[in-house]
């Protein structure tokens, strides 16, 4: 008698990497560095498209080059932790739905589709992620807006499956690993096997992500690059730092008779590259920290924008826009806010390490303030327009 093939059950499963205190305690660390790559990632937004009620510090000066490194490295460690977490639940995909009760049914089918949009929303992000900082781009959307509202679906549909999964995973959490088995029930007595198998893959899992923020750690951590293999950005670069993007790459030409404008509602001053190098000059140590993840340090010399300012007769405590001779990039202008404009530290720059800009690095005149995105801290800059 020939019989029909059985399609398997979650009970069939019996390794002790499938059991619920295992796939709890990986969703716990998942959901920690989620939760840390979306409000970091939230800040960075913020920052660069800030809404009216949000301010941002300029102090620390290196403020947001920590958070954009936790953004980037809590991304790199969840990659190792997503796959052990779906590995330890993936028996669940054989769970036979409940036909016979329509309540419990739609449950079960909404329950799945809320899964099937975490992961799916989970891989993009991380994914996405990854290629960014690699600077490529393979696809036709903009990345920076698509990452956004992903990473919105995402925590949504983490926030649902948290709910759902809460009166499983917290009892998982709370139990000692050698107390339960593979179906989620409390063991009378320990299995030594189990529990050591457990551990085991738990200490795996947990070391894979950490090896995996070590060989990446170097593009924002200086006192790690020699331990981090992985770093896509180090210290190396024109002058000493690295660079995402070329004048001959912008198309800069930067005209014999280059003046600097400085414009406010009823009033205009320029001034001519050597003017600028007579003014008083300050040194400033300053980090430039890139939405990619990657971060280097610098001493910037030039004039605090808001002496420029006041020299000019212009407005000091107001947003200032800063208009680059690049004409067609997408970052060619940006947005100081008042409180960055007003900072002592916020210097239009004319020199770095004790040399003159190199076109890379922005001459005649970049911006560079303290706590700010690198794709903000404008390049070639030829205008300085005070807004009301």
């Amino acid at each position: 008698m020939i019989r029909r093939p059985r399609l398997p059950a979650p009970g069939d499963f019996t390794a002790p990497s499938h059991s619920p205190l295992v796939a709890a305690r990986l969703g716990l660390w998942l959901g920690v560095a989620f939760g840390l790559c979306f409000v970091t990632g939230l800040l960075s937004h913020y920052i660069q498209h800030p809404p009216g009620w949000f301010t941002w510090p300029t102090r620390p000066v290196n403020l947001y080059r920590i958070t954009q490194g936790v953004h980037v490295l809590s991304g790199v460690a969840a990659i190792p932790l997503l796959l052990a977490k779906l590995w330890s639940v993936y028996p669940r995909l054989f769970a036979r739905p409940p036909l016979r009760q329509l309540s419990r049914l739609l449950a079960h089918a909404l329950e799945r589709i809320c899964v099937l949009v975490l992961v799916c929303a989970a891989f993009f992000e991380l994914v996405t992620g990854l290629f960014n900082v690699a600077q490529s781009y393979p696809w036709g959307f903009f990345f920076p807006a698509a990452h956004y509202a992903v990473a919105w679906l995402a925590v949504g549909a983490l926030l649902v499956h948290i709910a759902v999964k809460l009166p499983v995973a917290h009892p998982a959490l709370t139990t000692r690993l050698s107390q339960a088995d593979t179906a989620g029930v409390v063991a009378p007595g320990p299995d030594d096997r189990d529990m050591s198998a457990r551990r085991a893959f738990l200490r795996t899992s947990a070391g894979v992500a950490g090896v995996a923020v070590l060989a990446t750690a170097g593009v924002t951590v200086p006192w790690l690059r020699r331990v981090s293999p992985l770093a896509w950005r180090t210290g190396a670069g024109p002058q000493g730092m690295p660079i995402n993007r070329t004048a001959d790459a912008a198309g800069i030409v930067v005209p014999p008779d280059w003046r600097l404008a400085i414009v406010w509602p009823g009033g205009r001053h320029t001034l001519s590259l050597a003017e600028l190098a007579a003014l008083p000059q300050r040194t400033a140590e300053l980090p430039i920290a890139c939405v990619e993840g990657w971060s280097a340090s610098a001493r910037w010399t030039g004039v605090p924008i808001v002496d420029l300012l006041r020299r000019a007769g212009a407005p000091t405590s107001r947003p200032v826009r800063i208009s680059s001779l690049e004409t067609n990039g997408l970052y060619a202008r940006s947005t100081l806010p008042a409180t960055h404009a007003g900072d002592p530290l916020t210097l239009l720059a004319l020199r770095i390490n004790d040399e003159e800009l190199s076109p890379d690095h922005g001459y005649p005149c970049r911006l560079i303030a303290p706590s700010r995105p690198g794709v903000l801290q404008t390049k070639w800059v030829a205008r300085l327009e005070v807004l009301t």
